[in-house]
């Protein structure tokens, strides 16, 4: 019922134009009787009856008044049929218009946890397959139950008009059919869900193959991810044969069940005719009626068929169509005018992934203009502490205050606009390098993204590429090197002039000369910014007006470059590796 409620929800702006089309198939159907009815009169009338020539003498015009009616109103069930079908058609194109573009929003609104739980694949096989097996439900599965309902009430109905005792003999065989569908029901359903978890994995495993191809030519594992995939794929084949000869099981009972209308017709209707009970006109009617009964039953599986399908594509849909980002703006938000100064506070912050802490009391300020590194062996936190001060995670306990309000009570899309950031695995979009660099204002001068290049000493490169900053960038940067994408990406974080600019070791794949030419231009920057740095090169950092060391989650040190040296620890054994 829950799942009724939500696609007649989704159905806003169709819902008249649905219901005409349910109305249309009830008619189409109720039509199917009129045939049979004219056939039994002109048989009973012209053909079988003692004055059957007299008749056809004395009212011809009857017989092709009764024949032209037939005619006529096949044509017009032909075209309510038709008609029907293309509003369904419309109406359920429209109805996974809505819920995809719903189902996209509150993907763009959920929150980092979100994508660290849902692969891209599974969010692509709920945004495609199973949208399209709702699609099918609207198009064919409610019109075909509505069909089945209709057409088997009103030959029931035509059946016991004509004879109760033939028509009770015939709808005999009904319970037996009911009973073997509410088995498979139950054991069909389990398979469904089961099937449309393989199919996840399945679509998963191709996107991230398809996403890591270099990876997986560099270490010439083709051989290994085509049998990894082949598992997946037969592992989705052997859940739909399954499915599938779980239906067949029960196929044949089914189909026996509904042959045997026929035969009770035949032998019932044929004693009912000698005996005079029924007239050959009723019989010819009920023989041309039995599919009627028939015709339902034997699509009674089918439709079962889908409706498992579809609830368990459903379910997979509503979870993300219901999923609710846990970091919002809050109802009593404040309004901060204007463009952020910069300070940054973090004031005994504390975060775990689940079970395993990441940050632990940490605590320190940064003033606004200020640039501060972040060091620290790798897993000591640094990258989840910046994402801290633009709302990715929320600390578990503590306050990360920008310009002296705690970033929860502020607006997410002010706070995030006054933030840029670049990291070291660079995601560039398919599109132009321009397109890339003005990524966050798709409305910049070409002059400014001339300008942020150039201080992301990226210019260069560029304008010796063949269509210079038109040139389309492939699929994730595909085409450029490591060093290019992050000084694109670097370009595209200052094009925004943020107030806070997070460089997650933005410059690790760039050559010392570039690193120092990009340093220069941070230091010169025409707007006034705080820089944070994560880095790994002492290069990076020594220039920083504070230099902050992570270890377990903890800030080890703090202070300096001269300060830190001094001290010894570290960052002091850092120095001397590198120098």
């Amino acid at each position: 019922m829950f799942l009724l409620k939500w696609l007649w929800k989704n159905l806003k702006g169709y819902r008249g134009l649905y219901i005409f089309a349910l109305g249309l198939t009830c008619i189409c159907q109720s039509m199917y009787i009129i045939t049979p009815y004219f056939s039994q009169q002109i048989i009973d009338t012209f053909i079988f009856n003692d004055n059957a020539a007299q008749n056809l003498s004395d009212h011809r015009d009857v017989l092709i008044g009764m024949l032209l009616a037939m005619v006529g109103f096949t044509l017009l069930r032909t075209i309510i049929q038709y008609s029907a079908n293309m509003i369904y058609e419309t109406t359920s194109q429209g109805l996974i218009y809505r819920i995809r573009k719903v189902l996209y929003d509150n993907v763009q609104r959920q929150d980092s946890a979100f994508f660290d739980f849902y692969r891209t694949g599974d969010i692509m096989t709920r945004m495609s397959g199973d949208l399209d097996m709702i699609r099918h439900s609207v198009a064919w599965i409610i019109k075909t139950i509505v069909e089945c309902l209709v057409l088997f009430t009103a030959s029931t109905v035509f059946f016991f008009a004509i004879d109760p005792l033939m028509a009770v003999c015939l709808l005999a065989l009904t319970p037996i059919i009911f009973i073997i569908t509410f088995v498979f029901k139950k054991k069909v359903g389990p398979l469904y869900v089961d099937l449309r978890d393989r199919l996840s994995e399945m679509n998963t495993g191709a996107e991230e193959n398809i996403s890591g191809n270099r990876v997986i030519k560099a270490f010439a594992r083709e051989s290994f991810e085509n049998k990894r995939f082949n598992k997946m794929n037969k592992d989705y084949s052997e859940a739909n044969k399954k499915a599938a000869l779980t239906w067949l099981n029960y196929y044949p009972a089914i189909e026996i069940t509904a042959q045997a209308l026929s035969v009770v017709q035949l032998v019932v209707g044929g004693i009912f005719v000698i005996t005079g009970r029924i007239t050959i006109g009723q019989f010819t009617a009920f023989s041309g009626l039995i599919w009627t009964l028939s015709n339902p039953m034997r699509t009674v599986g089918n439709i079962i068929n889908d409706l498992q399908r579809f609830t368990a594509s459903a379910n997979k849909i509503i979870e993300i169509y219901y999923g609710r980002p846990k970091i919002v703006d809050r109802s009593d938000a404040i309004d901060v005018e204007g463009r952020l100064r910069g300070e940054v506070e973090f004031r005994d912050v504390s975060f775990s992934y689940g079970k395993r802490q990441v940050l632990n009391d940490i605590s320190f300020k940064i003033n606004p203009g200020e640039t501060v590194a972040i060091m620290g062996e790798t897993g000591s936190g640094k990258t989840t502490l910046v994402e801290l001060i633009s709302r990715m995670y929320d600390p578990d306990s503590g306050e990360v205050l920008v310009d002296g309000h705690n970033v929860r009570m502020m607006k997410l899309e002010h706070l995030r606009s006054n933030i840029g950031m670049a990291t070291q695995d660079v995601l560039l979009f398919s599109d132009t390098i321009d397109g890339n660099i003005a990524f966050g204002n798709s409305d910049m001068p070409e002059e400014d993204v001339y300008k942020y290049a150039e201080a992301a000493d990226a210019d260069g490169f560029i304008r010796k590429m063949p269509e210079g900053y038109d040139t389309i960038v492939g699929e994730r940067g595909v085409g450029l090197s490591g060093g290019q994408k992050q000084r694109i990406a670097l370009a595209r974080a200052l094009a925004v002039q943020p107030s806070i600019l997070i460089l997650d070791d933005t410059t690790s794949a760039v050559d010392l000369e570039t690193e120092k030419n990009i340093q220069n231009a941070l230091a010169n920057l025409d707007f006034p910014c705080t820089k944070i740095i994560i880095a790994q090169r002492i290069s990076s950092a020594k220039n920083a007006d504070k230099i902050i060391v992570l270890k377990g989650g903890k800030i080890a040190e703090m202070g300096t470059h001269d300060e830190l040296v001094a001290k010894g620890g570290y960052y002091r054994e850092v120095y001397d590796l590198q120098t």
